[in-house]
C-alpha cells in the first residue's frame, strides 16, 4: 500500500521555520490505530496528521499523533491539515471542517494565511508546585493548569534562559507545562512536552488555547500576538471570541512524498 505524505512547516512564511507536521491523507482504506502510530513514530516529528475525507466535501476526520501516542488536540498540525486541504485536496473551497476529539474544528482562508476557530480554555490558578520548580529549574511567579500546566514568569528573558530538567517535567500529571511571559502589548510562551516525546514543540497551537484567554485579560486585549521561542520560531495571532478563539497563521510546503507500507 501506498500512502501520500506531506510535511508542512506550519505558523511561519518560510520553510525551516514555525512547526513542521507531517499530513497524512487516508484516501482509501483505513488504516487500524496501531499501524497509525507506527506511522507517526517512523516520521519522527511531533505531529503526524490523518486526514480521512466524509461525504462532504468540505467536512474530514482529523487525528493528531506524536511519536508516542495520540493526542486529543494540535494547532500546528491542524493548520498544516487545512494547508494540505486547500493546496491540494480541495482547491476550490474556502473553508473546511474537522471532526476531531475535540469537537468540530473550523480553519478558513484569511488576508494573512488561514484563521482557526478553536475552543477557549481559561486556566486556573494552583498552588507552586515542587515538580514544576524541579523541572524547569526555576520558579515562576504564578502556576496555573489548563490542559497544560501554565508557569507564568516575570519577563521574556526568564522564559527564553530556561533549561529543564526532562525527566523531571516527565513526572506531570498533565500534557507538559508551557512558560510564559508579557512582552510589550503581547506575550512569550515555550512549550514542553517530554511525556509524549516532545521536550520542546518548536510553535504550539493549542497551547494558545489556554495562553490567549489568560493574556486577553491579563492585557485587557482581544486580540494578542504570541511568539513562540523556541530555535525555529514562530507566531500566533490570537482573538478571543467568547469561549473560542480564534488563530490566525500561515503554512509553507517543505516536503511531498510516498509512504510505502
Amino acid at each position: 500500500m501506498q500512502l501520500s505524505l506531506y510535511q508542512v512547516d506550519a505558523f511561519t512564511e518560510k520553510v525551516f521555520g514555525g512547526n513542521p507536521a507531517a499530513v497524512v491523507p487516508l484516501l482509501e482504506t483505513p488504516l487500524p490505530d496501531a499501524k497509525l502510530q507506527q506511522i507517526a513514530e517512523e516520521n519522527n516529528l511531533s505531529e503526524t496528521a490523518f486526514l480521512t475525507p466524509t461525504l462532504s466535501p468540505e467536512v474530514f476526520d482529523l487525528r493528531w499523533f506524536t511519536p508516542a501516542a495520540e493526542v486529543d488536540l494540535c494547532g500546528h498540525a491542524t493548520l498544516a491539515a487545512a494547508f494540505v486541504v486547500f493546496s491540494h485536496l480541495r482547491p476550490n473551497i474556502t473553508e473546511v471542517h474537522f471532526n476531531t476529539r475535540s469537537g468540530t474544528l473550523s480553519v478558513s482562508q484569511a488576508t494573512a494565511g488561514m484563521m482557526m476557530d478553536f475552543p477557549a480554555t481559561r486556566p486556573q490558578p494552583i498552588a507552586t508546585d515542587r515538580l514544576i520548580n524541579e523541572g524547569l529549574r526555576a520558579e515562576p511567579a504564578e502556576l496555573l493548569l489548563g490542559f497544560d500546566h501554565i508557569a507564568v514568569f516575570d519577563s521574556a528573558a526568564q522564559v527564553r534562559a530556561l533549561s529543564p530538567d526532562y525527566n523531571a517535567l516527565k513526572q506531570l500529571s498533565s500534557r507538559g507545562v508551557v512558560a510564559t511571559a508579557a512582552d510589550g502589548d503581547g506575550f512569550v510562551s515555550r512549550c514542553f512536552f517530554p511525556k509524549l516525546n516532545v521536550n520542546e514543540d518548536p510553535v504550539t497551537g493549542s497551547a494558545h488555547c489556554q495562553l490567549a484567554p489568560f493574556w486577553s485579560q491579563r492585557l485587557q486585549r482581544q486580540r494578542v500576538v504570541g511568539t513562540q521561542l523556541s530555535a525555529r520560531g514562530g507566531q500566533v495571532i490570537c482573538e478571543l471570541d467568547g469561549d473560542r478563539v480564534k488563530l490566525f497563521g500561515q503554512a509553507v510546503e517543505y516536503l511531498r512524498g510516498t509512504i510505502t507500507i
